[in-house]
């Protein structure tokens, strides 16, 4: 997905995606990152072009690992929920363990 796709998915406007993705779309995202880097420190491309397919490649790794990560689990790794969902999550957990303490 671009980015512009990924944030119509959260159904984010004017939000920061990575203050919405989980924890496994954050750790993703920077699988990709660091790849990108780290071939591009490598092979020090020079063009628009060498650069662009240094981070497809980089991003084709992450990509790789998403896969099998959903194969593993039976889940999609990337979520609709947002930042507001997983505070709701955080809240909930936090709530359950307070009446379970007092039970």
């Amino acid at each position: 997905m671009t980015t512009r796709q990924y944030k119509t998915f959260k159904g984010l406007k004017k939000e920061n995606l990575r203050d919405n993705m989980s924890l496994l779309e954050l750790t993703l995202n920077q699988l990709a990152e660091v790849t990108t880097t780290t071939l591009s420190k490598k092979e020090k491309p020079q063009t628009f072009e060498e650069n662009k397919q240094v981070a497809k490649r980089g991003g084709n790794v992450a990509g790789n690992a998403r896969k099998e990560i959903e194969a593993q689990t039976g889940e999609p790794v990337i979520t609709s929920k947002k930042a507001v969902d997983f505070s709701r999550l955080l809240t909930d957990v936090i709530e359950d363990k307070d009446d379970k303490d007092k039970e």
